[in-house]
């Protein structure tokens, strides 16, 4: 962290103001609530279907991969653009490519275009990499620290609603009897999602700046920063060469490997079936979120432990669910099915995409968690996340690439993720092993501070020259989902 970083000063505050209900933390929470609802939610939710509903998966492979390329370039870099022009504006550029991506989907269902949807897939990616530079921002940032879980449980819900309204209005437009066959979903959905996703836009633009933020304790929004780009620069640097970020970048790239889902959906199922596994495979990534949350939030183990215990329990969930996968995809390989949801094989073939998705939601919780532990200091956090977050991107924009064409059976893609997994389990033991977590004092100053509830609370204003002294940084996280 370089001497122009900035702190928090604990100044006496000579006066009291009234909170605006649109600068509070929970409005802003439900801003970016909103926006992740609506535009990388609906993303989720489309993809789920498998090939983002197309009949084939190759030419939606190709522009996810496109996607994810130049989002992890985003994510990585995000940080600096966001400094010069600011969370709202950076979050509203990050909102509007998804209906240009959603929106080539539609050309290429109902007229059979392609290059738009290439197009779309570009501005979603430069869109992507800033939305995830200023969500995360928003989402550590902006709330007082002792709220800042409840916060991110706000962010996280509302990002998981947005594949789950997405995957029932899919069903619900693809659900007769005509759907039961293979093919892609009706032109319709995808009018529904652009006009959806063109409100997210707006919406971003009603997030207050850092600075007009007021929270409950009176306390205002620090987050360190460098003094200039070229700082920000050499700090992300020096992050990257860490022994231990290093040893981590294997399962940074295992945990969203797994693209070959979506071409594994088109090829066994049906239209409606492959709406149905869209809607309900979201809540067993909620179980797994849950579950896992529940673990690493247990006090009545040390952090450490619940840390070492999580990396056995993702472990175990991974061996259960490739194992699985590997019997049905070898089975199906010799007799390929065509399930509708009423076939008596459809369930069989829907656990392996909820097995799948069930690990990978324990990872991805587990993974974020294990990043927190290594720095109290939000600045390195944030590159951490953002190194995090683009090492995600750039997997999954090869494993888009990979599944772009049609391998025999699957194994070549079933094939490199499970060596991956299996060469970053070690690596990333040493890390754990080696961990001292950064201990967290979570209880509440007074009881009064953990039971107030958002507006009752009235700030303490700072003055002028107190005000100067902070300085508004950046955070690229990302978390879940594919998106």
């Amino acid at each position: 962290m370089s001497s122009s970083s900035t702190a928090s000063a604990a100044v006496p505050p000579p006066a009291t103001q009234k909170r605006t209900w649109y600068h509070t933390t929970l409005f802003n929470a439900f801003v970016i609530g909103a926006v992740g609802f609506i535009a990388p939610g609906l993303w989720n939710a489309m993809n789920s279907l498998g090939a983002g509903g197309a009949q084939e998966p190759y030419l939606v492979n190709a522009a996810n991969s496109l996607v994810f390329g130049i989002m992890g370039f985003l994510c990585l870099f995000g940080a600096p653009i966001a400094n010069r022009i600011g969370l709202s504006w950076t979050l509203f550029l990050g909102a509007v490519g998804y209906p240009l991506y959603s929106a080539g989907l539609y050309t290429n269902n109902r007229y059979g275009n392609e290059w738009f949807v290439l197009v779309g897939a570009v501005a979603c990616g430069f869109s992507a990499g800033l939305f995830w530079a200023s969500e995360g921002a928003i989402a550590l940032g902006y709330p007082e620290p002792g709220k800042r879980g409840r916060y991110m449980n706000i962010w996280l819900w509302f990002r998981t609603g947005g594949p789950l309204v997405g995957g029932a209005i899919v069903l619900a437009l693809n659900h007769d009897a005509h759907s039961k066959a293979k093919g892609k979903v009706g032109y319709q959905t995808y009018l529904v999602f652009i006009a959806l996703q063109c409100i997210a836009a707006p919406i971003a633009l009603l997030l207050s700046p850092p600075e007009k933020v007021q929270r409950a304790d009176g306390s205002k929004v620090v987050i360190k920063s460098e003094g200039s780009i070229g700082a920000e620069f050499k700090a992300l640097w020096a992050s990257c060469k860490r022994k231990d970020i290093v040893l981590l970048l294997p399962i940074f790239w295992a945990a969203y490997f797994n693209q070959y889902s979506g071409n594994f959906q088109s090829y066994y199922f049906g239209v409606r079936a492959r709406a149905l596994i869209g809607f309900v495979g979201n809540f067993g990534t909620l179980l797994s979120s849950q579950l896992i949350s529940a673990l690493l939030d247990y006090k009545g183990f040390a952090v450490k432990k619940r840390i070492i215990i999580g990396f056995w329990w993702v472990v175990a969930w991974h061996i259960i669910a490739w194992t699985y996968g590997w019997v049905v995809q070898e089975k199906y390989t010799r007799n390929p099915p065509a399930y509708d949801w009423e076939d008596k094989g459809f369930v069989e073939g829907f656990f392996v995409l909820i097995l799948w998705d069930f690990a990978r939601q324990s990872l991805q919780n587990w993974l974020y968690y294990l990043v927190a532990n290594k720095t109290d200091n939000i600045s390195e956090l944030t590159r951490f996340s953002g190194i995090l977050r683009g090492q995600e991107s750039f997997a999954q924009a090869v494993s888009y690439g990979l599944n772009t064409k049609k391998w025999f059976g699957g194994r070549v893609p079933l094939a490199v993720n499970t060596i991956l997994l299996f060469l970053a389990a070690f690596p990333t033991w040493l890390v754990v092993r080696d961990l001292v977590p950064i201990e967290r004092d979570t209880k509440p100053t007074s009881d009064n501070e953990s039971h107030v509830e958002e507006g009752l609370k009235e700030p303490q204003a700072l003055d002028s020259e107190t005000k100067e002294k902070f300085a508004i940084g950046k955070v690229s996280v990302g978390v879940d989902a594919a998106m």
